[in-house]
C-alpha cells in the first residue's frame, strides 16, 4: 500500500491543478445536485418488534386510523392555551377570545377541514368533569360527538388552585407527510394564534408542525475551526501550514454534508446527521490531514525534492490515516447491524463523512502542498516548534514523560486505571430517553408548551398512556366485568409515582375493542413511569388467562421506554462487533495479539468513565452547566461507535511507531520511549482539535448536540491522554517483548499491508546503490 501512496502522492504533488480541478468541480457538481434533490431531515424514533407495536395492531384492528398519531410521517400540532394570570378561559372575554382562535384555526388553508379543531369549552359543557366521565356507559354511541367528547382531554378542570386555565387542542394539517412542511407552514400555523395573544391569551404550539428540521447553525464548527487553526500554528511554526487542513476540511465536510442532502429525497435521515457529520468531517479531516502536512515536514529536510517528500509523506502516513480511517467507518457502518433505521442512517452517513475525511487527506492534500509549494511552512512564528519531534536528538515533553512511564510503569498505570474507575462509577445509575418537549431551548414554542401543559394537567400530560383492549376472544357477557377488572387493576397504580388520573376512552362498534387513557404522574422520560408502564404490560397475563383478553400500552411515554430499552439491549452485541472487527485489522496493523488486546480493554475503561462524566454533569445536573435530563437513548452506542473509532485512530499513530522502533532492533522499553518521542506532538494536537470541535457543539441550542458533544470531548480527552497516552505504553513497558508476540503460523498468513512503510523504505534503497556505483567513474 505504501508504495502504491508514495506514487499518488507524487503524482498529485506534480500534477497539483488537475487534482484541485477535480476536486472542485466534483464539490460543486454534488453540492448543486444534493441541494436540488434536498428535503427536510426527520426524526422517527422507531424499532423493529417493540412492545408498543402490539397496542398499533389493536387500534388497527378496532379503530381504523386511529394510530396516524403515532406516525412519524403525520402532520399534527397541539396547541396549549393558557388565560391571563388570576383568570379563567371560561371567563367572557377569555371565552369569546378562544372562540375566535378555534374560528381562524378552522378557516386557515393548511388544516385538515374534515377534521375540525373542537374549542374545548364545547366539549367541558357536554361531558363535565373528566375524573366523572365513564364513557362505557354515558352517552349516545350512535351520536357522532360520542367519538370526538370521550377522547379528548377538556380544560383543566382537575387544577384546584386555577381551575379553567389551561386547555389544549388538537388540529390535524392536509400536509401529506413531515418531510413536506415548509417554513410558510411552520409559520402560518404559529402566528394563527397572534390575535388571541395580542388580547391577552398565552398560545404556544407543539407537535411536529412545530419541530426544527435544521442541523446545525454553524456557530460549533467555526470554533471548532478557530481552536484547530491555533493549535496547528503552534505545531507548525508557521501561518500558511495551519490553513492547509482546513481547506481539507472544508472540502471533505462540503462534499459529505451534501451527499447527506443527496440521501434525504429517499431516506428518512434524522435531523441530528448533519450535525454528526459535520463532527466527524471536520475533525478528522483536519486531524489526517494534519498528520500527512507532520511528516511532510520532516522529510523536506532529508528528501532530494519537494515532490518526493511528498510521495514520501503520502506513503507512510497516508497508510496510517487510510487505517486509521478504516477504523472510524467500521465502527460507524457498525450500526447498521443494530436493526434501527435511524442509527442505521446516522452511522451510514457518518462513515460518508470519514470515508470524504480519509480521501481528502489522501488525493487533495498533496496538490495542496504542491500548489503552495517552498511558502507552506512561511511565515513561520518565533518560539513556537522550535523542537522537531522527528528529530533524534533534540529533547521534546513528550520524551521527558515517556521516559518517566519507562521508570514506573506499573504507577503511571495504576493512577490511570484508578482515575478512570473512579469517573465510571456514575454510570451505574446512568437513565436513557428520548428528547421532547423538555429537551428544547426555553425560548421555543416546543418547551413553552411543555411547560404550560405542565402547569396546567401535570407533566405526565406531555406523554399520556393509551391502553388498547383486543376482547376478540373474550366472551360477550363477560366483557363489561372484563373492562371494569382491568380499569380497577389500572386505577391501582394511581398515586406513588404511578396515574394522575385514568379515563375511559370508547369501545370500538363491534364490541370487542376498547381504549382507554391513562396519564402518568410523571415525565415520558422519568423511570418511574417507565416502570408503570412495565407493571401494566406484566399485568396482561392475569387478564388472558381470566378472559382471553389482550391489551398492549403505547403513546409517547410507552414508546420512548421501548425505544431506550431496545437501544440499551443492543449496546453489547453492537460492540462485540465492532471490536471483533477492529480487533482483526489492528491484528493486520500491528502483527500482535497483546497490542490490539489492550487497545481493546483500554477503550472498555475509557467509554465507562465518559458515560460516568456524562452522566454526572447532563443526568446529575452537576456544576449547573446544563439543566438536567435522562441522555438521549442513542448517546451511548453512537458514543461507543464514534469513539472507537477516534481511539484506533490514536492507537494506529502512536503505537505504530513504537513497533517500528521495536522491529528496528531496540527494546521494549525504547522503543515506546522513541515512538512516544516522535509521535506525541501531532496525537496530542489532534486530540485537542477533536476535543475542541467536539466541545464547540456544547453551544447548540439542540441538547441532544449538547450532550453528544461534551461526551464526545470527554471521550477523546479520556482516551487520548489517558489510555492512549498513558495506559498502554505502560502497559508495552510492562508486557516487554511479549507485547509484540504473534503465533509464527498467523504471522505467515497474514497479508502484509506494510502500514510503517518498509516496502517503500526497500525501495528507495534498492534504486541507491546503482546511482552509487556510476558516481565512482565520473569522478
Amino acid at each position: 500500500m505504501s508504495v502504491y501512496l508514495y506514487r499518488w502522492g507524487k503524482f498529485a504533488f506534480r500534477r497539483k491543478w488537475l487534482v484541485i480541478g477535480v476536486w472542485l468541480i466534483s464539490l460543486i457538481l454534488i453540492g448543486g445536485i444534493g441541494g436540488s434533490l434536498a428535503k427536510p431531515f426527520q426524526d422517527s424514533f422507531s424499532m423493529p418488534g417493540l412492545p408498543s407495536e402490539r397496542a398499533t395492531e389493536i387500534l388497527d384492528k378496532h379503530f381504523p386510523g386511529a394510530s396516524a398519531d403515532f406516525d412519524a410521517n403525520a402532520v399534527t400540532g397541539t396547541y396549549v392555551i393558557g388565560a391571563p394570570a388570576g383568570e379563567k378561559l371560561t371567563d367572557p372575554k377569555n371565552a369569546a377570545t378562544l372562540q375566535a382562535f378555534v374560528d381562524r384555526l378552522n378557516g386557515l388553508d393548511i388544516v385538515d377541514k374534515s377534521v375540525p379543531a373542537v374549542n374545548p369549552i364545547d366539549i367541558t359543557k357536554k361531558i363535565g368533569e373528566p375524573a366523572k366521565v365513564d364513557c362505557l356507559s354515558t352517552g349516545d354511541r350512535s351520536s357522532p360527538d360520542f367519538s370526538g367528547i370521550c377522547s379528548s382531554a377538556p380544560l383543566n378542570v382537575l387544577n384546584k388552585d386555577n381551575p379553567d386555565s389551561v386547555a389544549t387542542i388538537k388540529a390535524k394539517y392536509n400536509i401529506a407527510k413531515f418531510s413536506d412542511i415548509t417554513k410558510d407552514d411552520q409559520k402560518k400555523a404559529y402566528d394563527i394564534g397572534d390575535e388571541a395573544r395580542t388580547n391577552g391569551l398565552t398560545i404556544e404550539l407543539t407537535g411536529s408542525i412545530a419541530q426544527e428540521q435544521g442541523g446545525s447553525q454553524g456557530t460549533s464548527e467555526m470554533i471548532g475551526i478557530a481552536v484547530a487553526l491555533v493549535v496547528m500554528m503552534v505545531g507548525f511554526g508557521a501561518v500558511v501550514a495551519a490553513f492547509v487542513p482546513i481547506l481539507t476540511a472544508l472540502v471533505g465536510v462540503g462534499t459529505a454534508i451534501s451527499i447527506i442532502m443527496f440521501g434525504t429525497h429517499w431516506l428518512t435521515v434524522p435531523t441530528f446527521t448533519p450535525i454528526l457529520a459535520s463532527m466527524i468531517g471536520l475533525a478528522l479531516s483536519i486531524d489526517y490531514a494534519m498528520f500527512i502536512v507532520s511528516r511532510y515536514k520532516h522529510e523536506l529536510a532529508v528528501a532530494n525534492s519537494p515532490e518526493e517528500a511528498a510521495g514520501t509523506a503520502v506513503g507512510t502516513a497516508g497508510s496510517a490515516v487510510i487505517f486509521a480511517g478504516l477504523t472510524v467507518i467500521i465502527a460507524l457502518a457498525g450500526l447498521a447491524f443494530v436493526g434501527v433505521s435511524f442509527l442505521t442512517y446516522m452511522g451510514i452517513f457518518g462513515a460518508v463523512s470519514a470515508f470524504m475525511a480519509v480521501l481528502v487527506a489522501v488525493t487533495l492534500m498533496p496538490a495542496l502542498m504542491g500548489a503552495f509549494g517552498r511558502f507552506l511552512f512561511k511565515p513561520k512564528l518565533p518560539l513556537v516548534a522550535q523542537h522537531d519531534p522527528e528529530d533524534e536528538n533534540s529533547v521534546t515533553n513528550g520524551q521527558r514523560f515517556a521516559r518517566f512511564i519507562g521508570k514506573a510503569p506499573a504507577l503511571t498505570l495504576a493512577i490511570s486505571v484508578v482515575l478512570l474507575g473512579l469517573l465510571a462509577a456514575p454510570a451505574l445509575n446512568m437513565q436513557l430517553g428520548l428528547p421532547g418537549g423538555d429537551s428544547m431551548p426555553k425560548d421555543s414554542s416546543l418547551r413553552k408548551a411543555y411547560d404550560l401543559q405542565t402547569a396546567g394537567f401535570g407533566e405526565g400530560s406531555n406523554g399520556t398512556l393509551l391502553v388498547a383492549v383486543d376482547m376478540s376472544k373474550t366472551p360477550q357477557d363477560q366483557r363489561t366485568e372484563a373492562l371494569n377488572a382491568l380499569r380497577s387493576k389500572l386505577d391501582s397504580y394511581k398515586g406513588e409515582g404511578g396515574l394522575d388520573y385514568l379515563t375511559f376512552a370508547q369501545t370500538s362498534k363491534d364490541g370487542e375493542g376498547a381504549l382507554f387513557m391513562a396519564v402518568p404522574e410523571a415525565g415520558p422520560n422519568d423511570k418511574v413511569t417507565k416502570d408503570l408502564v412495565k407493571h401494566a404490560r406484566n399485568a396482561e397475563s392475569e387478564f388472558n388467562d381470566r378472559y382471553g383478553m389482550e391489551y398492549g400500552i403505547t403513546g409517547t411515554t410507552a414508546i420512548y421506554a421501548d425505544v431506550s430499552a431496545g437501544l440499551l439491549s443492543k449496546i453489547v452485541p453492537y460492540l462485540a462487533i465492532v471490536a471483533g472487527a477492529a480487533f482483526l485489522l489492528l491484528i493486520l496493523v500491528f502483527r500482535s495479539i497483546l497490542v490490539p488486546l489492550t487497545a481493546a480493554l483500554g477503550f472498555l475503561l475509557s467509554m465507562a468513565a465518559t458515560f460516568g462524566a456524562t452522566v454526572l454533569i447532563f443526568q446529575e445536573g452537576k456544576f449547573n452547566l446544563v439543566e438536567p435530563h435522562p441522555l438521549v437513548s442513542f448517546l451511548p452506542i453512537m458514543l461507543i461507535g464514534l469513539v472507537f473509532g477516534l481511539a484506533m485512530d490514536y492507537q494506529v499513530f502512536l503505537v505504530t511507531r513504537m513497533r517500528e522502533e521495536y522491529v528496528h532492533g531496540k527494546s521494549s522499553k525504547h522503543a515506546m520511549i522513541s515512538g512516544y518521542h516522535h509521535g506525541a506532538r501531532v496525537v496530542t494536537s489532534a486530540a485537542i482539535i477533536m476535543i475542541s470541535v467536539f466541545s464547540a457543539f456544547m453551544l447548540e441550542p439542540n441538547v441532544v448536540a449538547k450532550s453528544m458533544g461534551f461526551a464526545m470531548a470527554a471521550g477523546v480527552l479520556l482516551d487520548a491522554f489517558v489510555v492512549r497516552m498513558v495506559l498502554i505504553p505502560s502497559l508495552l513497558v510492562l508486557m516487554g517483548p511479549y507485547a509484540w508476540w504473534i503465533p509464527k503460523w498467523l504471522d505467515r498468513i497474514l497479508p502484509d499491508i506494510d502500514v510503517e512503510g518498509a516496502k517503500l523504505a526497500a525501495l528507495k534503497e534498492s534504486s541507491a546503490p546503482v546511482a552509487l556505483e556510476k558516481e565512482p567513474a565520473t569522478v
